[in-house]
């Protein structure tokens, strides 16, 4: 099976994109509710208490979401951009 540069260049950009977007996962904040509140339904919301998020937070989980993008568009690319070339030059 022969590799192009397509391939070899979108299995480059997965391996960095999903090596950024576990880093970036580890990073961020874990949000979890004890059992104990969830049964009950209670919550951190009460008074404003729980919305105040920090700007990093924010930045990390914009981050993860233009990362994953990044990682299904280059996944899909690599896989259908060689099919339409070799369709195109077998016609």
């Amino acid at each position: 099976m022969e590799f192009g540069a397509i391939q070899i260049i979108g299995g480059i950009l997965m391996i960095i994109s999903s090596i950024l977007l576990i880093i970036i996962t580890i990073m961020q904040e874990q949000k979890q509710q004890d059992m104990s509140s969830a049964l009950s339904g209670q919550s951190d919301n009460f008074f404003g208490k729980g919305n105040v998020s920090s700007s990093r937070e924010q930045a990390l989980a914009r981050l993860t979401k233009l990362l994953t993008i990044v990682f299904f568009v280059v996944t899909i690319a690599v896989n259908i951009i060689p099919s339409i070339i070799s369709r195109i030059n077998a016609s």
